[in-house]
């Protein structure tokens, strides 16, 4: 493998290379990298003291026994068993045990397999970024053909018998990407911090991604810090990769380490990648996930931040590393709050919510925003509804599934614009079957544990960047129990009634923070507006004022979602409200 390096980061292997990775089995298995596996792989087994060491016929392999394993596993990519025999000495203790020496092969494999892989292609001038398909071809899913081909040749030389049923497992790497290196436009301070590390141009990933991650919820919120922390980076560029997110209008510099990749490539499902264009301006803002405690002051290491210089435009993000920060969360929320604290100070108003456009059969089409806090049963009762109202429903066209941003256009018109193109969501809160039905696209994490999400790709940047006219704006209320006072669906009749709710957030904590019971969040939103408050307020004055200048119908949605037996019927019935009400009243049908 010329051209290559390889790294192991706890349970991940990493892949650098600049051409094909390798032509033949041989090359394969004569390889550096293969050897380093083989040998990490068999002192795995001594440390578990483990009875496929038989094989060897000692407790301790030593070096000349590793290679001529290696050797033998060379021939039996090409030859029999009974011939190799003859070729390699001493291999015969392998083929004394058949069946013990197939078991030692298929552990290496599953032990190889076991790891997160990556592989990344430098292009730097080579010009892989404008043949992407033809790149991808000669890396992953060469690679991928490679080591599957070879270890099933080995299996049936030793065996001699070829299997009937072939699984065809991801036995490469499960993500790749091509980068460059560019001259961005960015403050001096974070070009001396991240002028080198390469940039992600394209991305291909073998769905379903299932992985555990170090934690499965987020703490706190992002404080806004006076002192510039790009100031005290030192960041080495081979252990950074840049993600360039398109995060509803604006470009995000997403840099984070290597030793996070699995979560950090998770964007695929839930940003854009920026184009080329896009990388000739200047970026919108920067984050950096997983800095060095050694980089960040004592008091802010387990802490997440953000510095925002009014002057220059600066906006930074800072998650430092630990177990604690392995959230696919932490990730997200930053960038969106830097998205939000941006838009703010454009004078349009970012919400925390989700926004679609029902299309329903024989009467038009009506477009929803439903605001509320992480749990609160806006992506819930969404996908109740997708089920619930299939007769009715034509089509459910998402333009913002957690933020969003709303502005007035000249018309006087609230338009409202999405910032994801995927969903991050609660494994436990969506119907029945449902994630299972959308796993050929998943990237699912700690399946086995509460507060279990996956990552879906949803919607088109397109669709979200389009602006759609607000028909409906409801509030997610979790904590309320429907009943004769409290119904599913009641609309506010002032604009101060209506904001005295929106303003307390309250929600009924899921898990999916450190916050239990009912709790409150300034607008439920933490990322950005609760920050700037006193901006908030203004623009949130004017565009409240605004939808009731336009009659639209402002209210409250009870999901119920919070409430103990109800998780599940809750955002059902929700859905069942909502349609209803629609069928009944045409008064806001776009036509």
């Amino acid at each position: 493998m010329e051209n290559t390096t390889f790294q192991t980061i706890d349970g991940k292997i990493i892949l650098r290379l600049r051409d094909r990775i390798c032509e033949n089995p041989e090359e394969l298995l004569s390889s550096e990298q293969f050897q380093r596996i083989l040998k990490q792989f068999i002192a795995s087994l001594e440390r578990k003291n483990s009875t496929l060491l038989s094989l060897f016929n000692e407790v301790k392999v030593q070096e000349d026994e590793i290679s001529r394993l290696n050797e033998t596993l060379i021939y039996l990519t090409r030859l029999p068993a009974n011939l190799v025999e003859k070729v390699v000495d001493g291999s015969g203790r392998y083929f004394a045990d058949k069946e013990l020496f197939n078991s030692f092969v298929e552990q290496l494999y599953n032990y190889w397999r076991h790891f997160q892989r990556l592989i990344i292609s430098e292009s730097n001038g080579e010009g892989f970024e404008n043949r992407p398909y033809r790149t991808f071809n000669r890396t992953i899913e060469h690679l991928t053909t490679l080591v599957r081909n070879t270890y099933r040749d080995i299996q049936a030389n030793i065996t001699g018998v070829y299997p009937r049923i072939y699984r065809q497992v991801s036995a490469g790497a499960e993500i790749a990407a091509i980068t460059e290196t560019k001259d961005m436009d960015l403050s001096e301070e974070v070009k001396k911090a991240a002028g080198d590390i390469a940039i992600i141009r394209q991305v291909l990933i073998y769905p379903p991604l299932i992985f555990k991650t170090t934690s499965n919820k987020r703490v706190g919120f992002f404080e806004r810090v006076a002192i510039n922390p790009a100031l005290n980076l030192k960041l080495k560029s081979k252990q950074w990769l840049c993600y360039p997110a398109k995060v509803g209008e604006l470009m995000i510099m997403v840099y984070f380490s290597l030793d996070l990749f699995e979560l950090s490539f998770a964007l695929c499902n839930l940003f854009e990648l920026a184009t080329d264009a896009d990388l000739n301006r200047k970026p919108d803002a920067v984050m950096f996930f997983g800095v060095p405690l050694d980089q960040i002051d004592p008091d802010k290491r387990t802490k997440t931040f953000f510095y925002d210089d009014d002057e220059t435009g600066t906006l930074i993000g800072i998650i430092p590393e630990g177990e604690e920060m392995g959230y696919f969360g932490y990730l997200k929320k930053m960038t969106l709050t830097l998205h939000n604290i941006k838009m703010m100070k454009k004078a349009v108003m970012p919400y925390h919510g989700a926004m679609f456009q029902l299309k329903v059969r024989n009467q038009g089409a009506y477009n929803f925003l439903i605001m509320g806090d992480t749990g609160a049963g806006k992506s819930e009762t969404l996908e109740a509804m997708r089920t619930l109202g299939a007769e009715k429903i034509e089509d459910i066209d998402i333009i913002a599934d957690d933020m969003g941003s709303l502005k007035i256009n000249f018309q006087g018109e609230i338009l409202g614009f999405g910032t994801e193109t995927g969903a991050f969501v609660r494994m436990d809160d969506l119907q029945p079957g449902y994630a299972f039905g959308q796993i050929d696209r998943a990237i699912i994490m700690n399946a086995n544990q509460v507060n279990a999400r996956v990552v879906l790709p949803v919607t088109t940047y397109e669709r979200i960047t389009r602006g759609t006219k607000v028909d409906f704006v409801f509030y997610a209320n979790n904590y309320e129990k429907v009943d004769d006072e409290h119904p599913v669906i009641s609309r506010f009749d002032a604009k101060e009634t209506a904001l005295e709710v929106f303003r307390s957030g309250r929600v009924m904590s899921k898990g999916t923070t450190n916050t239990t019971g009912i709790v409150g969040t300034y607008f439920a939103n933490v990322f950005g507006p609760q920050q700037y408050p006193e901006l908030y307020d203004a623009i949130s004055e004017k565009f409240f004022a605004q939808m009731f200048k336009n009659d639209i119908y402002v209210g409250q949605l009870r999901t119920q979602l919070g409430v103990s037996g109800m998780e599940r019927t809750g955002p059902e019935i929700a859905a069942k409200a909502i349609l209803e009400m629609i069928t009944k009243n045409k008064g806001n049908m776009i036509v």
